[in-house]
């Protein structure tokens, strides 16, 4: 288990250089954000899902996202975000954002994990 200062750093540092990408994480930064306890968010329907998805992520649809982020609690936390093409991620992005989740994530597509 890595020291919560770290964790705090790694956050600090991703999350810097994630903003000046206007909120976009490659596969290396999206690992070590849920590695040091973001969620992970598939935003595809839930047949997507069930096809197959990145280990450890929770399927919360596009459609359902405004009725299920008590789901995501504390905003606080950081998110990462993916779909299949990474349109409905950075719908899901800008919701998230919009509803006050200060640090939110977008990876993209599924495939760059």
């Amino acid at each position: 288990m890595l020291p919560t200062v770290l964790i705090v750093v790694v956050l600090v540092v991703v999350g810097y250089l994630t903003l000046r990408k206007g909120g976009r994480v490659d596969s290396v930064q999206a690992r070590q954000l849920v590695q040091a306890g973001a969620r992970l968010v598939d935003v595809r329907t839930p047949s997507e899902f069930a096809a197959g998805h990145i280990p450890g992520a929770i399927n919360i649809p596009l459609q359902q996202l405004d009725s299920r982020l008590t789901e995501l609690q504390p905003r606080e936390t950081p998110v990462v975000v993916y779909c299949r093409s990474g349109s409905r991620s950075g719908r899901a992005s800008r919701v998230l954002k919009s509803a006050g989740f200060a640090a939110v994530q977008d990876l993209g597509s599924m495939s760059r994990w």
